[in-house]
């Protein structure tokens, strides 16, 4: 058996049991939810060089004053994509993957900040490049999206996260619009998760090296491994955290579990990167459910 289908196993087995222990604890549910949505668009923006940190983003979509000045551009892209993760928790098992749907979302994103290419593909001579990747030329995308649309559903008994991460790459690689295409293509990732009866994730701004490492790697030969590992771990990560909570265990910060087992901290810490551990990222602290 791969790493991957060994990850899935293991991913299909916290998805059964968060089932089963869901039932009832709706509203604990969508607290959890409400409760990430400043750290996921802190991580997507981060990600995309924004400077935003996690606590001014959290001021931000509390309409709460910062400290210092933030550029419109910044608070706008806080604001945009914390709608975005909104509206997909609430519409995507409703709303089919579509070039509509996407560019409504790419819409929302970029509203206030870009309303020139806002809601539209890129066209005309407006060629975009990403490190050394020149993206398909305008004329190609709608085509390369609708082909990719159809590639992910063409064969439904797929391991999912060898489809999503095949879906998510090629978005990138096709990079459709003239701005705004990681956070949107880091959002599809979580509308065909929800839709498909799984939990969202949250791609760490931590992780960011690793992320285009994969994008590298897709590049120079269509692989797609690396991007494979850090959706299965960000999957088990958020499935972690929410049997934690599920479970009502009492979640303390892996440092305190590790003076609490004798066992050695950076020990703990590498298990958890691994998700060999039922630890979880929450806020950028490893924290488990004892």
């Amino acid at each position: 058996m791969t790493k991957v289908n060994r990850s899935l196993s293991h991913i299909l087995t916290l998805r059964e049991e968060y089932y089963s222990l869901s039932h009832d604890q709706e509203s604990l549910l969508d607290l959890i939810a409400e409760a990430e949505i400043p750290e996921s668009v802190y991580n997507s923006n981060a990600i995309e060089n924004s400077t935003l940190t996690l606590e001014e983003t959290e001021k931000i979509l509390m309409q709460i004053e910062l400290d210092r000045y933030v550029s419109e551009r910044e608070l706008f892209e806080a604001k945009n994509l914390a709608r975005v993760v909104t509206y997909i928790k609430s519409k995507a098992q409703e709303l089919p993957l579509s070039l509509d749907l996407i560019l409504l979302l790419h819409k929302m994103l970029l509203s206030n900040i870009r309303d020139d290419v806002a809601g539209r593909f890129r066209q005309d001579n407006e060629f975009v490049r990403v490190g050394s990747h020149i993206a398909p030329a305008p004329t190609h995308v709608i085509h390369q999206l609708t082909q990719m649309i159809q590639q992910y559903f063409s064969n439904p008994s797929q391991n999912i996260i060898k489809r999503l991460a095949l879906l998510h790459l090629t978005f990138e690689h096709i990079h459709p619009f003239v701005d705004g295409n990681g956070r949107l293509g880091r959002s599809l990732l979580n509308f065909l998760l929800i839709r498909e009866g799984y939990v969202p994730i949250n791609i760490k701004f931590i992780d960011r090296q690793l992320y285009y490492e994969g994008f590298k790697e897709f590049d120079k030969g269509g692989a797609t491994g690396i991007m494979e590992l850090i959706i299965a771990r960000a999957l088990s990560n958020s499935y972690h955290k929410r049997l934690a909570y599920l479970k009502h265990q009492d979640i303390i910060k892996l440092a305190d579990y590790a003076k609490r087992t004798k066992i050695s901290h950076s020990n703990l810490i590498n298990k958890a990167h691994r998700q060999s551990i039922s630890a979880f990222l929450e806020k950028g602290i490893w924290k488990i459910g004892v």
